[in-house]
C-alpha cells in the first residue's frame, strides 16, 4: 500500500505533484518554476469536472518524468490567490515558467489535449541538450566568463555548424558578439533567428539584453538621474531611467532595487512599466542568479499581499 500524505497524494509523488496554499504558493510555484514548468490546477471538492481533470493532469505529469511539476490549489481554501489570478470558473489551469504564467485553459480536456498542453510546456522550457554538444556549449560559456569572447564565438559557430537550430549555441553566439561590442552583428543574428527558436528562453534572454542596451543609449548619465531622484523621489521616469542606466553599468542589483521601489510606489504607472522592466532584467540574467531569485520573491510578495 502506498503511503499517503495529508493532501491525499502518494508520498512518492511529492516532488512532482503537491497541494499548495497561500502560505506556500511562492515556494511551490513561483520559485519551483525556475527549474521546470509548474502546472497549477485550481479546483474545489464540489466541482464535478475537477474530479475528471485532476487525475488526468496528474497522469500526464507523471508520464513527463520530471520535465514538469503540478500544484493543486483548492480555491475555497485559498480565495486570495484565486482572486489575484482572476479565476472566474473551475477547473482552471495555469502553467508557470520562470516565475510567471505562460499558458492557461479552463474546463476539463481530453487526455490527448492534456498531453499536447504538457508537451508544449516542455518544448517552451528548452529541454535537454545532446551530451556531446552540451559539453561544447559549457566550454564556450566558460570562455565567455573568462573574457575570451572571440574563442567563444568560434566555438558557438562550430556547434551551430552541426546543429543550426541549437538555442543555447545560437543565443551564446549573440552574447559573444555583444561581449566583443559587435552590436550590429548581434542584432542581425537575432533578427534572422530560425522561426522555431523564437520564444524559447535562451533567445528571449538575449532579446532582453539587446533591448536593455538600446534603452541605455537613450538615458542620461546615472549621476544626473540620481540627482533628479534625490530632488524628487516621486519622479518615476527618473527612477526608471536610472534603473536602465545602472543595469548598463553592470549594476543589476541596483537596477532591480529601483524597479521594485517604483513598483511599490505606483505599480500602475506608465502601464505597469516597473513590472515590465523587472521582467526584462530578470530575463536578461541567468534564472538561478540570486538577484533574479530574490527580486522575483520580493515582487511576488508585493503582488500577492
Amino acid at each position: 500500500m502506498l503511503e499517503m500524505n495529508v493532501g491525499g497524494i502518494p508520498a512518492g509523488d511529492n516532488d512532482l505533484i503537491k497541494d499548495s496554499s497561500e502560505a506556500t504558493f511562492m515556494v511551490d510555484v513561483i520559485e519551483a518554476s525556475h527549474e521546470v514548468p509548474v502546472i497549477v490546477d485550481f479546483w474545489a471538492p464540489w466541482c464535478g469536472p475537477c474530479k475528471t481533470l485532476g487525475p488526468a493532469l496528474e497522469a500526464g505529469v507523471k508520464d513527463a518524468k520530471g520535465a514538469v511539476k503540478m500544484v493543486k490549489v483548492d480555491v475555497d481554501q485559498n480565495q486570495q490567490i484565486a482572486g489575484q489570478l482572476q479565476i472566474q470558473s473551475i477547473p482552471t489551469v495555469y502553467a508557470f515558467y520562470k516565475g510567471k504564467p505562460i499558458d492557461a485553459f479552463q474546463g476539463a480536456l481530453p487526455a490527448s489535449e492534456i498531453k499536447g498542453f504538457i508537451d508544449k510546456l516542455i518544448a517552451e522550457s528548452g529541454g535537454e541538450v545532446d551530451d556531446g554538444l552540451g559539453e561544447a556549449i559549457a566550454a564556450a560559456e566558460a570562455m565567455l566568463e573568462e573574457g575570451e569572447a572571440s574563442d567563444a564565438a568560434q566555438t558557438f559557430a562550430a556547434i551551430l555548424g552541426e546543429e543550426p537550430n541549437n538555442p543555447a549555441a545560437y543565443a551564446g553566439l549573440i552574447r559573444a558578439h555583444l561581449a566583443l561590442d559587435e552590436l550590429d552583428q548581434a542584432v542581425e543574428l537575432l533578427a534572422n533567428a530560425p522561426e522555431e527558436l523564437n520564444g524559447l528562453p535562451e533567445i528571449e534572454a538575449v532579446r532582453a539584453q539587446l533591448e536593455l542596451l538600446q534603452q541605455a543609449a537613450e538615458t542620461g548619465p546615472a549621476a544626473e538621474l540620481q540627482s533628479a531622484l534625490d530632488a524628487d523621489p516621486d519622479n518615476h521616469q527618473a527612477r526608471l531611467d536610472l534603473a536602465v542606466a545602472l543595469h548598463a553599468a553592470d549594476d543589476a542589483q541596483g537596477a532591480v532595487d529601483h524597479l521594485l521601489e517604483l513598483f511599490r510606489r505606483d505599480r500602475e504607472w506608465n502601464d505597469g512599466a516597473a513590472k515590465t522592466q523587472l521582467f526584462m532584467v530578470f530575463d536578461a540574467l541567468k534564472a538561478e542568479d540570486p538577484i533574479v531569485l530574490n527580486g522575483r520573491r520580493k515582487l511576488s510578495s508585493m503582488i500577492f499581499v
